[in-house]
């Protein structure tokens, strides 16, 4: 199994470090940083075993056929990640194409 990220939501992630120290949702760069990074080793390590769901219609603009999986960070704060799985080369390979939390698309799931 191999779990491949890309680039613009790894971007995403390196921004949203920014955000959350800007917006001070965290009194420390630092705590931050350890947040998003925390948030996509999570993402990277732990999405092929987690219950997936099928994503709703509402995010075929990211993709076709996705999935989502549901990654739990704080009281406040899931964070989902939409993704395709698919074989190449006989390994399974889980394509994360978007994120985002509940604060913001709760309401479309």
């Amino acid at each position: 199994m191999k779990v491949v990220i890309l680039p613009e939501v790894v971007d995403y992630l390196l921004e949203l470090s920014n955000v959350l120290y800007d917006k001070e949702y965290f009194g420390f760069e630092e705590a931050a940083i350890k947040y998003t990074d925390e948030l996509f080793e999570a993402i990277k390590n732990e999405l092929p075993y987690q219950t997936a769901k099928i994503a709703p219609d509402y995010f075929n603009k990211f993709g076709e056929g996705m999935y989502y999986v549901l990654f739990k960070r704080n009281k406040n704060t899931a964070w989902y990640a939409f993704f395709n799985i698919f074989r190449h080369n006989g390994e399974i390979v889980y394509f994360v194409r978007y994120i985002n939390n509940n604060h913001m698309i709760a309401q479309y799931l």
